[in-house]
């Protein structure tokens, strides 16, 4: 029989991946919530995390465990809240990049949460963050842009967005229509860090093409990225879903991929409920950023 207790210390030691944050979210003592896991990981024959340098990170297995485990918490506490109440208030945890959540999903969140009848909690995470979110059970949704859909994971396609270059409106390029990577020979750029898959996609773009660029100013996140090169820093490359500052326009590059964004939710899992909902609400609305730049347009400002 699966101890629960142990179940649960090691659901909370996920959170935290530390054992001694972890003891003391549990007010255990670390000897003690390394004894729960150690017993769980030899009831289950698996090993559940391995140490990589300074930090610890979950096997494969140590995911499926910790998905399970919030899985039959979130149950017991539902079955218990309709037990006492006649409902359940388990809240839906989405799980996405800042960006996605400014641009991409503020429609389908204002939709669902009109609406639905539990709370939603969302969780701010980079690609890989969300990934694992997910994947652990963190979160029943996550919306990410994916190449290809990881192991046990599946996705919908939620929008395909194009990439931008965003430049001041009385920079030389603002008079292109479209802006080719010849033209970024010798620019400054605003980028974010260089352990980023944006900053990877694009350096690796501009080398391709023998173009020269410099690094501007290192920052991550669409927002302060457009912040800086409002302050004339440098020129950035974003996606086209983003709402321009004033005095910025953005023009096509079409030499670079398009990004797609899934909504993700674990693989044989059926979502039921508001998740559920949720889900079937974020897709409904994922062209809603087309609608918005096609109503800048109209207004004579420059479609982003």
């Amino acid at each position: 029989m699966l101890n629960l207790d142990w179940l649960n210390a090691f659901v909370v030691f996920t959170e935290h991946l530390n054992l001694t944050r972890a003891a003391r979210a549990l007010h255990l003592s670390q000897p003690a919530l390394h004894a729960q896991i150690s017993k769980l990981g030899e009831a289950l024959g698996v090993t559940l995390y391995q140490r990589r340098g300074q930090r610890l990170e979950l096997t494969p297995d140590g995911k499926r465990v910790a998905a399970f485990g919030r899985e039959v918490g979130e149950r017991t506490r539902s079955f218990v809240d309709v037990l006492r109440k006649g409902e359940s208030r388990e809240p839906v945890v989405l799980c996405a990049g800042e960006g996605s959540y400014l641009y991409l999903l503020g429609e389908g969140i204002r939709a669902f949460t009109a609406r639905a009848g539990a709370p939603l909690r969302l969780l701010t995470r980079d690609r890989e963050g969300t990934l694992d979110a997910v994947t652990t059970g963190e979160a029943h949704l996550g919306v990410a842009p994916l190449e290809g859909t990881p192991d046990r994971l599946a996705a919908d396609r939620l929008a395909e967005v194009e990439q931008v270059l965003v430049v001041p409106d009385a920079h030389p390029l603002a008079r292109k229509r479209r802006i080719r990577l010849c033209d970024l020979e010798g620019a400054r750029l605003v980028v974010p860090g260089p352990s980023r898959p944006h900053r990877a996609m694009l350096a690796q773009a501009l080398l391709s093409a023998g173009v020269r660029w410099e690094p501007a100013v290192e920052a991550n996140g669409w927002e302060l990225m457009l912040h800086f090169v409002r302050l004339g820093v440098g020129v950035a490359v974003v996606n086209a879903c983003c709402r321009l500052p004033r005095g910025l326009v953005a023009r096509p590059l079409p030499e670079l991929p398009r990004k797609i964004f899934f909504v993700i939710r674990r693989r044989g899992g059926e979502l039921k409920g508001a998740a559920a909902e949720l889900r079937e609400t974020l897709l409904a609305h994922g062209s809603a950023w087309q609608r918005r730049g096609a109503r800048r347009a109209l207004d004579g400002r420059p479609p982003t």
